[in-house]
């Protein structure tokens, strides 16, 4: 029997992207909080195509982790987007942990295809990576909260 191939986490990701988009989506739905702020689909994973983009690029390009990951714009617009929308910072602290236990879940059902001697080590430049962008976004989401005179949401 022959052995099947083996991908890198990039590839996998890369190929699963709106597979998994409409897997954190769904997610999202179920969540009473989230949907409080009415919004398309296009509207709420509007972001997620360039944090894909960005997190493949981080998987093909590693920096060393704990390391400041390159600036984002997307992120940077994100959250000002959803300061926009109406969201509050747990809003997007949630929307962020759900996209995580959303790609983690697509790993796990590729497990099979993955090079499983990097795997840790690309799970951790993942968790680093949306963590980063979080951060980024949670950055203008605060300034633009300054910007605007008012208290920052919770």
């Amino acid at each position: 029997m022959a052995e099947k191939l083996k991908y890198d986490v990039a590839s996998v990701l890369e190929r699963e992207t709106q597979h998994t988009i409409t897997r954190w989506y769904a997610r999202v739905e179920d969540e009473a909080d989230l949907v409080k702020v009415p919004l398309t689909r296009e509207e709420r994973c509007a972001h997620l195509p360039e944090m894909f983009r960005d997190l493949v690029l981080r998987l093909r390009n590693p920096l060393p982790l704990g390391s400041r990951a390159l600036t984002s714009s997307s992120a940077h617009n994100h959250g000002c987007l959803r300061r926009d929308q109406g969201y509050t910072a747990a809003m997007m602290v949630e929307e962020s942990r759900m996209l995580q236990v959303s790609i983690f879940e697509t790993l796990q059902s590729h497990m099979e295809e993955t090079d499983s001697g990097v795997l840790l080590l690309r799970i951790m430049a993942i968790a680093d990576e949306v963590d980063s962008q979080l951060a980024q976004a949670m950055t203008s989401f605060i300034s633009e909260a300054n910007h605007d005179g008012g208290p920052e949401k919770p």
